[in-house]
């Protein structure tokens, strides 16, 4: 969707006439020395096709149509020889990366509370062969702790160097190693690690004292926390009978030789590498089992997507790593040697909220060439740019608009602009640190007016993929030079892609002129099943007469005539109204999210009511200029409750729904401002930033009675 151009006509068409003279004399030398007819090629060719002949599949990708790829190198087939592989190759390379704490300050703010605002120093690295040392005199160290092969070990901590160090240890000596989000609940966490009956625990000196010890009592089986941090040394007020190890002793105690003399059980493909519980978007998180095999297909199909994927590229790993797209997607950098630089949320980039003013951010130091993101955090920076762009003069804010305009005319012929994106989007860029030749999006569905901006201000391909815990994150990823919006590519090497006829919502792989329906995905990255959860397994998971595997994965799909994927409906998510009417509700919030005025936003529907409603986090800065226009004054909670507000608010998000022309029973009719922001701390969205329905409901049980006349 182009900006709109707001200056004079003439000028205008002076403008417009001066860049068809630019383009017309660099066009023929750019054209052939860039590439560009090559990149038009490959983003027009045909990517999948069916193997069957027929509509319904399964797909393949044109270049695993005989048969699906389930490695990256003959007899590297599980983790641990993928790291050996990996340190035998690179062994001086920077691995792992974390950035020094020179400082810690408390900030007061206008409001009274105080935030703590942190100055980082450079990135201090852990070579391969460090890495590889380190993690090994763990592994040892575990063992002499009297962890066993093929017994569950747990992991609940935050995404940094010494969480990978702790997995490639537990891969090396074969102990299932149990991932839990921080953000879990006391009771789903108690439930995660007595289910998979846990003895040893790896955590943080944070989570330890703000999340572990209240429940320490309710895991009967625990005998061993280890810390990673190295201070404090000792925790005198842990219950009796289980022992806290700090990381550095136990591998200090795996470094001793008589330790490190006692044989390793090496690892089968077929053998659990880890049990993933989910985020429990639906309920108690389910524990996913991922062979070694699963994971090693899964990263083979995704390394396949990333051009010129090697030892020179920098990853910055800041999502969970208790996440299926976090792990998957630095186990493939590490298979391929890059060096991956740990970094939070928090400290992103220059301005985020523990970055002290004035220092820099993660991204600024550590300047990465790839990185994974979910929507909402690309839904950020988008909002905050157009922000930004609507508070500059005149001459910069027209200027921003037909630089962008100009360049999503180029992008969508398959063309570069190497001069706007030099003298216009420079700045942008380097939010994110100036070099991101690669962003990775997953978790949700991402816009297209977002996924669009990506592609205009940071001057990146942006490769949209879909994936699942149940899948090991593998399925479909969008080719880099495939600059269409709103799709998630064409299935991995490593999997395929059946439409399964969904007759309640009238999706049939008949339908005209694409084929719609059930996505089922099968291929060696479809894990093993839940722990312990028969019912469900046999529910979603089944096995064809050719012994592949299948998850049958609830969201709707149709394939495209190239073989690429676009996800519209989730079967969850599809509610009948009084009348008749089927409304996605997904739909609506993918729509709605596009507002300026919505940060977030959940619709609702009851079978028994004729209209959707919806709660919305609205956007601050947005919300307050409406308040002063209709002269409403008042704290952030009292404008959200105000219902004059709330009254334009919904004009304003009607307004949107319609000129995205979605239907009229589809629009909210009512709804409910939050003044809360809905964050994996409040237990109504997942660590990927999914909502939670369930809590959702709950929590606005009152305004849902109200909204439909109960109240």
């Amino acid at each position: 969707m182009k900006l709109k151009e707001d200056m004079n006509p003439l000028l205008l068409q002076v403008f417009h006439s001066v860049v068809w003279v630019y383009s017309v004399i660099t066009f023929i030398p750019w054209y052939f020395f860039s590439g560009a007819g090559t990149n038009l090629e490959r983003a027009r060719r045909i990517k999948a096709r069916s193997v069957s002949g027929h509509p319904a599949g399964p797909y393949r990708a044109i270049n695993s149509q005989d048969k699906l790829v389930a490695w990256l190198h003959p007899r590297v087939d599980t983790l641990d020889k993928m790291f050996e592989y990996a340190v035998s190759r690179f062994p001086q390379r920077d691995c792992l990366g974390t950035r020094e704490v020179l400082n810690e300050e408390d900030e007061p703010q206008p409001n009274g509370k105080v935030f703590k605002k942190v100055i980082l120093g450079n990135y201090n690295w852990l070579s391969y062969e460090e890495t590889y040392k380190a993690a090994r005199c763990f592994g040892s160290g575990l063992a002499a702790l009297g962890q066993r092969p093929q017994c569950n070990i747990a992991i609940f901590c935050e995404t940094r160097a010494e969480w990978i160090v702790a997995a490639q240890a537990c891969f090396m000596y074969n102990f299932p190693l149990v991932t839990l989000y921080v953000t879990l609940g006391p009771t789903a966490i108690a439930h995660g690690l007595n289910e998979t009956g846990i003895t040893h625990i790896i955590t943080s000196k944070e989570l330890l004292q703000s999340r572990l010890k209240a429940i320490l009592c309710d895991v009967p089986r625990l005998q061993y926390i280890i810390v990673v941090d190295p201070k404090p040394t000792s925790w005198p007020d842990i219950p009796r009978g289980i022992m806290v190890y700090n990381m550095d002793a136990v591998k200090e105690m795996g470094s001793k030789p008589d330790n490190l003399a006692v044989d390793r059980r090496q690892p089968e493909p077929s053998d659990i590498a880890v049990i993933m519980y989910t985020s429990g978007s639906t309920g108690i998180p389910k524990g996913v089992m991922i062979s070694h095999g699963n994971i090693i297909a899964g990263i083979t199909g995704m390394a396949e997507r990333i051009p010129n994927l090697n030892e020179t590229d920098t990853y910055i790993g800041y999502l969970p790593l208790a996440h299926v797209l976090e792990l998957s997607a630095e186990m493939v950098c590490i298979s391929h040697g890059c060096r991956i630089g740990y970094s939070s949320p928090q400290t992103l980039a220059d301005q985020s909220t523990k970055i002290k003013k004035g220092s820099k951010g993660d991204t600024s130091v550590l300047k990465p060439t790839l990185m994974a993101a979910v929507p909402e955090i690309m839904d950020r920076i988008y909002k905050n740019v157009m922000t930004k762009v609507e508070k500059m003069s005149k001459l910069q804010k027209t200027l921003f608009v037909l630089a962008y305009n100009y360049k999503m005319e180029q992008i969508s012929k398959g063309y570069s602009t190497p001069l706007c994106d030099r003298l216009v989007f420079k700045r942008v860029r380097a939010l994110l640190g100036g070099n991101i030749r690669v962003l990775l999006s997953g978790g949700a569905p991402l816009s297209a007016a977002t996924q669009r901006f990506m592609n205009i201000c940071l001057c990146c391909p942006v490769g949209q993929g879909y994936g699942l815990t149940e899948t090991c994150g593998a399925g479909t990823i969008s080719e880099m030079w495939d600059y269409s919006t709103g799709r998630v590519g064409a299935p991995l090497v490593c999997s395929e892609i059946t439409l399964k006829d969904w007759e309640e919502g009238c999706y049939y792989s008949t339908d005209k002129p694409n084929p719609r329906g059930e996505i089922l995905i099968g291929g060696p990255n479809v894990t093993m099943g839940y722990y312990k959860n028969e019912a469900r397994n046999r529910e979603d998971f089944f096995v064809d007469e050719h012994g592949q595997r299948w998850f049958c994965t609830g969201d709707i799909g149709e394939v495209h005539t190239d073989g690429c994927l676009k996800i519209i409906d989730r079967k969850k998510d599809l509610v009948k109204l009084q009348a008749g009417e089927y409304v996605s509700l997904g739909k609506v919030e993918a729509v709605l999210k596009n507002c300026p005025l919505v940060d977030n936003i959940c619709a609702y529907a009851n079978s028994d009511q004729s209209y959707v409603i919806s709660f919305v986090v609205p956007n601050h800065k947005h919300l307050t200029v409406l308040a002063e226009q209709l002269h409403v004054s008042g704290t952030w909670e009292e404008m959200c409750n105000n219902s004059q507000i709330e009254k334009e608010a919904l004009r304003i998000i009607t307004e949107a729904a319609l000129s995205a022309k979605m239907e009229r029973f589809e629009i909210p009719k009512k709804i409910r401002l939050s003044a809360e922001p809905w964050t994996p701390e409040t237990g109504l969205v997942t660590d990927a930033f999914k909502l939670k329905r369930k809590e959702l409901k709950t929590h606005y049980q009152e305004d849902i009675e109200r909204m439909y006349g109960g109240k």
